[in-house]
């Protein structure tokens, strides 16, 4: 028989412990007072159910301490400390009755990415336990109050917003910088991004160096903050990320920014930085992001990289940096982002490239690099190329392309490439945009195989040296929008209702080649061909005009320098969409009667056989041409004042024209006596078209927004004008210039 009092003494460990975890469980379940608080801020609270997935799954079970959102203590006394309410599609107010307020045991608030669209309640500062308030883009407005410098325990504070949306935003005013963080000494977190601060850089740097020796992150973007950087700032040892990108600070950087020892990303994009920057900073070992670009004063070059550097990110587009890129670049094994685009770099690209493993982003564009290309085969997450705009050369090895699975968008354009296309690029899955147009690639294209899996969107080899035909497998590229072959020398024939199968084509140009286009005829059905925006076919011996009545989204369309006859069709006054037209060198005669050309911006009909009197330009047209035809009679006096702003030689060659801005006097309102002016035609400059097309295009997409939103402006004019261009492929490198230009001047109004 079993001693009982061994089996007590036995089984007591084991039943004290499982009391202690029943009294556990019991005291962690939410407290009734903080489940009805919870509910009642539910109830006062308007969302969006279908955006939420939090709020709507609030009661679902009986313990508040599980619900989506919501956490309680550690200590089991069911007590609510955090609330995450973030991306719920909340909108409307704070209610001072809603229940938040009452929350007093929160240490972690998060209401960020919602629409309050309210100024920031006084009553935060009541919640004096927090710990980490993130109010992010949760759409508060107006000024911080200064009751939110009362929580004395913050860490963490986030009152950044989406500055580059219009709208009203947090401001720092009265109360202003220095008084909001007077008292938060333990803050190591201070985001404020797109806050409008609007002070001096001594005064908010030596407030932030008085009152926050914890600080470890300082976010300040675009705050409307002054330069240059106070020196005080470098009293603040424990600073492990700055971001005070697009302000005004309009220095040089300090030398004082490369003694932090624990700095990891450094960020001053769009700061009008000047000066010479410190290649020290280049050195710190801690350093992982450093943004730069955009300050298109700041000068510098590369020092040489030692081995065991941490640099990840590099960010210098659009400065003024100088110099080659160092063979030890190699040596920065963890670097996977470099964008230098539109600096002054020269010499080659060096062959340690090869070695950067972990490189998914690699953009050298519009500087000086010249001679032969490294290989990337090594890079196997590589997913963006792009070296146009430089003085490459020589050919390109096959196998410089091979494995790279990832890889989605190639741009070669505006070098000296030669020799064939790689083959191997045609052979990566993942592609979507393969741009290698003014070069001097030779040979045919490559066939596509297994068209089915491309995801190619992009096709452009125009201005090279190609011949053959055009591989009928383009034209079963089922998600090409671009496809551009034109300036080459392949020849054959091309039907152009095979279009019809890339449904998603928006431009196609096949112009100057060797290329015979049939328009007409049993098989070439036209009103079934995608809606392109943009067609070139001129010298593509035309003889028909073809019949695209039904392409609603045309903006521009060139059929110069063929053999089309009859008249120019009247349909062409229902695409109301277009903007650019050019008919010039071909055997017209006639403009039908019902031609209206309304919408025209750009309008060439010179050297056909038109007669009759001049067609009527619409009234913001930007060039015309009218020259080398057959049109008679007199310019009429209500448009001749508007022709003044055009050269007389887009009217020359007209036998019976007569009128201003020709300098040939019309003796009746006939025409039939005048006298001629003997000078020649001019040659239009097309780089003034491509910049004017820029801006005509631009206009409803960019221009529009820009002119009633403040802060989408500031946004834009540093960050989005690469990409338009890159939208507007046919825009020479000439307009690149030019808008990095007139970027410039407007930062500086």
């Amino acid at each position: 028989m079993k001693n009982p009092l061994f089996t007590l003494f036995f089984f007591m460990p084991l039943v004290t412990m499982l009391l202690s975890m029943n009294i556990g469980l019991v005291s962690g379940r939410c407290q009734s007072d903080q489940q009805s608080l919870l509910l009642n801020l539910k109830k006062t609270l308007v969302f969006d159910e279908l955006a939420s997935i939090k709020l709507v799954k609030w009661n679902s079970t009986p313990d508040c301490c599980e619900w989506p959102g919501i956490a309680c203590d550690d200590g089991g006394s069911g007590r609510v400390i955090s609330l995450d309410l973030s991306f719920e599609g909340i909108t409307g107010g704070l209610d001072d009755s809603s229940g938040l307020f009452s929350l007093q045991f929160l240490q972690n608030l998060n209401l960020s990415f919602n629409s309050f669209n309210t100024t920031l309640p006084v009553r935060f500062a009541t919640l004096t336990d927090l710990i980490s308030l993130n109010l992010s883009s949760a759409g508060f407005i107006g000024q911080i109050p200064n009751d939110i410098s009362k929580l004395t325990m913050l860490v963490s504070l986030d009152l950044s917003t989406n500055y580059f949306l219009e709208g009203p935003v947090l401001k720092l005013e009265k109360p202003n910088l220095a008084t909001l963080v007077q008292n938060l000494a333990h803050l190591e977190e201070l985001i404020l991004d797109g806050v409008d601060i609007s002070a001096q850089g001594s005064d908010w740097g030596k407030a932030l160096s008085s009152s926050l020796p914890n600080l470890k992150v300082l976010s300040m973007s675009n705050c409307f903050l002054s330069g240059p950087l106070d020196a005080s700032l470098a009293e603040l040892r424990s600073l492990s990320i700055i971001r005070l990108s697009s302000n005004y600070l309009s220095a040089p950087v300090p030398e004082f920014l490369a003694n932090y020892p624990k700095l990891t990303a450094l960020e001053l994009s769009s700061c009008q930085l000047n000066g010479i920057f410190p290649q020290t900073v280049f050195q710190i070992p801690t350093l992982e992001i450093l943004d730069l670009s955009f300050n298109e004063l700041l000068q510098g070059s590369f020092p040489e990289f030692h081995q065991n550097l941490s640099l990840q990110t590099l960010l210098l587009s659009d400065t003024n940096f100088s110099g080659t890129l160092p063979q030890s670049i190699g040596n920065l094994e963890k670097l996977s982002r470099i964008e230098l685009v539109g600096n002054n770099f020269t010499g080659t690209i060096p062959s340690s490239v090869a070695n950067l493993t972990q490189l998914f982003y690699l953009d050298l564009s519009s500087n000086k690099f010249e001679g032969r290309i490294p290989s990337f085969r090594r890079s196997k997450n590589l997913t963006y190329v792009d070296l146009s705009s430089n003085n490459l050369t020589g050919e390109i090895p096959s196998g410089h392309w091979e494995g790279l699975l990832s890889l989605t968008y190639v741009d070669l354009r505006y070098n000296a490439f030669n020799g064939s296309i790689p083959s191997s690029l045609f052979a990566i899955p993942s592609m979507q945009r393969i741009q290698l147009s003014n070069n001097r690639f030779g040979g045919q294209i490559p066939e596509f195989l297994n068209v089915s899996s491309y995801l190619l969107d992009t096709l452009d080899f125009s201005s090279n040296k190609l011949e053959g035909p055009i591989p009928s497998s383009v034209f079963d590229l089922a998600n090409l929008h671009v496809l551009e072959l034109s300036s080459n020398k392949l020849n054959g024939t091309v039907e152009l209702h095979l279009v019809q199968k890339l449904l998603n084509l928006t431009t196609l140009g096949l112009s100057d080649n060797n290329l015979t286009v049939i328009a007409s005829g049993k098989n070439s059905n036209l009103s079934s061909l995608p809606q392109i925006k943009m067609l070139r076919l001129a010298s593509c011996n035309l003889r028909v005009f073809p019949d695209l009545r039904n392409q609603s989204k045309l903006y521009h369309l060139d059929l110069s320098d063929n053999q089309i006859t009859g008249s120019v069709p009247g349909w062409i006054s229902e695409l109301s969409l277009l903007q650019y037209l050019n008919l010039s060198r071909n055997l017209l005669v006639d403009l039908e009667r019902s031609l209206s050309l309304t919408s025209l911006s750009i309008l060439d009909l010179h050297h056909n056989q038109l007669q009759g009197s001049i067609p009527v330009p619409p009234s913001f047209i930007t060039y015309v041409d009218y020259s080398s035809n057959n049109f008679s009679s007199y310019i009429p006096p209500n448009i001749g004042s508007q022709m003044q702003t055009f050269q007389s030689d887009s009217f020359e060659g007209n036998p019976g024209l007569c009128g201003p801005p020709l300098n040939l006097v019309c003796s009746n309102t006939s025409g039939s006596t005048f006298k001629r002016r003997s000078n020649q035609r001019k040659e239009f400059d097309w780089n003034f078209l491509s910049a004017e097309l820029g801006s005509i295009f631009g206009l409803g997409i960019i221009i529009l927004p820009l002119m009633f939103c403040k802060r989408w402006r500031t946004w834009y004019y540093t960050h989005v004008d690469r990409v338009i261009f890159r939208v507007f492929p046919q825009l020479d490198k000439r307009s690149n210039n030019l808008g990095r230009r007139a970027q410039r001047n407007r930062r500086r109004q």
